[in-house]
């Protein structure tokens, strides 16, 4: 029998357990699935923490449904009826500028009335269809790239709030192909984005005269997805659907090849051997791991840079807070100055996540731009973030509930030349044969993300054996 080892019991390990699983059955092949986690329990950076009738996500809060990867697992977990969509009202986003919350428009007329952006720069972001496409040979930046095609204001008040609340990223740094490769996609075949949404809604309108199915009202952004006690429900379904062992507090010290395989060397001093090993681990917890066997793939690893945050949880009594929560939350440009990146209305979004009468906060700070906010003392954290609630919601009153998480290594950034880092990475491990990495470190952050890699994964390992 051949034994797999998966390392790492997160989203993307679990899933590609799950999917080894399935696949190894369906293909006729007798596999043995070992999962080992160095933590003392499984998920990741997914946490549903209840505390005091709140509910805090320690991580990632939910998933997107515009595409079909979660679903779909969701689907053969036997879970779907357990997820819940995100209300309506949810759909409203803001954007603090200039000492305003500012909603962010969802179609023409709407950014037309919207004070966010001055009138010189909405004149600038209509100038973008007659900007050319990006013709140069280097892996462009977002900023480059929003400077370039919008203009300065709205990468101010757009793309860097956009990147900072998906990758607590830098914009200067950020690989456009990387990060929104749909968004590169679109400017080489169309030579721009607004020449892009023309075709493609014209498009859409031929496939309904056609009959033909078509996008729904979500939008290209889709509608945020959870469950009712929270998005661990996701991991804790995966796990218990493996007839695999998984086993936590079982950390890899270091991998070394062995006559058709590898040997796993664990940090409790075990050794196990298998012919396959698929990590899902962080990139930066691979690289001591790696380095012995090859010192050219820890390199590469240890060049993808991970951004800090802390996570902060405020729940209050509904009644001490004057302005209304009707929304997701907001996001706040640099420029503004503010300790945090932002703040969810968490109990606006997803029902179960505060007590009666309450409503539940989470508001960002840290990221590439703030690394230092890390090391601030819990005492700190908590008046900074009361500080910028204050200034930005009107809110004077002192929380009744607070959890403050920190994560020194909370989101991969992918800078300008990741994708030439991933296509050296596949080449130095053509070298190893039965050795796969899959992850939110190299192709997408986002929960779909890392399942779709888990399925792909899964499919080239059985592959692989069915060559053997």
């Amino acid at each position: 029998m051949t034994r797999i080892a998966v390392i790492g019991a997160g989203i993307s390990g679990l899933s590609t357990a799950y999917a080894l699983q399935g696949q190894a059955r369906a293909a006729g092949l007798e596999v043995e699935i070992v999962v080992l986690e160095k933590k003392d329990r499984i998920g990741g950076k997914i946490w549903s923490i209840r505390e005091e009738g709140f509910l805090c996500e320690w991580g990632p809060n939910g998933f997107l449904d515009n595409k079909p990867m979660t679903l779909e697992l969701c689907q053969s977990l036997g879970i779907r009826d357990r997820l819940l969509r995100s209300d309506d009202n949810a759909r409203k986003r803001f954007i603090y500028s200039e000492g305003v919350l500012h909603r962010l428009p969802e179609n023409g007329p709407s950014f037309l009335k919207s004070k966010l952006i001055s009138w010189p720069g909405k004149l600038r972001l209509a100038y973008e269809m007659l900007v050319p496409p990006y013709r140069g040979d280097a892996d462009e930046t977002l900023a480059d790239f929003g400077r370039r095609r919008l203009g300065a204001e709205a990468l101010d008040k757009l793309i860097a709030p956009m990147v900072s609340g998906i990758f607590a990223g830098d914009p200067e740094t950020m690989s456009l192909k990387s990060c929104f490769p749909r968004i590169h996609q679109l400017e080489t075949e169309y030579g721009g984005l607004i020449k892009a949404m023309a075709k493609l809604a014209k498009q859409k309108k031929a496939e309904r005269k056609a009959g033909k199915a078509v996008a729904s009202a979500a939008g290209p952004g889709g509608i945020l997805t959870s469950f009712v006690d929270g998005i661990q429900e996701l991991t804790d379904s995966t796990s218990a659907a493996l007839v695999s062992n998984v086993r936590t507090g079982a950390g890899l010290a270091a991998l070394k090849k062995k006559e058709g395989g590898y040997e796993l060397c664990l940090e409790d001093g075990g050794i196990m051997d298998a012919e396959v090993v698929v990590s899902s681990a962080p990139a930066h917890a691979l690289v001591p791991v790696i380095a012995g066997l090859d010192g050219g793939v820890a390199e590469i690893l240890g060049q993808i840079p991970y951004a800090t945050m802390n996570v902060v949880c405020f729940g209050y009594e509904r009644d001490k807070i004057a302005r209304d929560l009707d929304g997701f939350g907001y996001l706040t440009p640099k420029k503004e100055g503010r300790s945090t990146l932002g703040t969810l209305w968490d109990s606006s979004i997803f029902p179960n996540r505060a007590p009666e009468g309450h409503v539940l906060l989470r508001s960002m700070m840290g990221g590439a731009t703030n690394p230092g906010a890390i090391d601030l003392a819990e005492a700190e954290v908590k008046a900074r973030t009361m500080a910028d609630l204050k200034q930005i919601m009107g809110i004077d009153a002192e929380p009744d509930f607070v959890r403050i998480f920190r994560h020194e290594k909370a989101i991969p950034q992918y800078t300008a030349g990741h994708g030439k880092r991933l296509v050296a990475l596949d080449q130095q491990l053509e070298k190893h044969p039965g050795l796969y990495f899959t992850g939110n470190a190299f192709s997408g952050v986002g929960l779909n993300d890392c399942v779709n890699a888990s399925n792909q994964i899964a499919a080239k390992v059985i592959d692989f054996l069915n060559r053997l």
